[in-house]
């Protein structure tokens, strides 16, 4: 079955889709119960007083939403505006057909339509496929970072 996709914007009534595939992300990466986000959340963080994040989606005539690329505005001292790309999520069944390209395209024309000075993004070492797909493009794959965190938990203990 050939499904016709459409990328666009997401919007509000995109967030019970969006929230599946993130949780279907959860999953892949071996993490299924670390999705504590909610639809709620989303719809405050994303179209609340002070939206802070904005999102494309592939959408499927046939299907809805089968992927999804979650991005937001990050700022570097060195360099300005940056685009942070969170997520790529596509349904696992549609992978390996280009709809990750397209969702990614969306996100680095938006980048250059604003003029962000650098898009940055993160890549578990195991993901294949993205590592793959990233040098594919020429993107520069640092491992000289090291990515540091705060849990909700440990900012409390702070």
């Amino acid at each position: 079955m050939s499904l016709s996709i459409k990328i666009r914007k997401g919007t509000e009534a995109d967030l019970p889709g969006a929230h599946a595939l993130i949780v279907e992300l959860a999953v892949y990466e071996k993490a299924p119960d670390e999705v504590t986000n909610t639809i709620e959340d989303m719809r405050r963080d994303g179209f609340g007083e002070r939206p802070i994040f904005e999102f494309f989606v592939a959408d499927s005539a046939e299907e809805g939403i089968v992927g999804i690329a979650l991005y937001y505005t990050a700022y570097s001292t060195w360099k300005g505006k940056m685009l942070y790309l969170e997520d790529i999520v596509v349904t696992e069944r549609l992978r390996r057909q280009g709809l990750g390209r397209l969702l990614f395209n969306a996100v680095v024309q938006t980048a250059k339509e604003e003029n962000y000075k650098r898009m940055k993004w993160q890549v578990l070492e195991w993901n294949e496929p993205a590592i793959g797909f990233y040098r594919s493009i020429g993107a520069n794959l640092d491992g000289e970072w090291i990515n540091c965190n705060l849990s909700q938990e440990e900012l409390h203990r702070f």
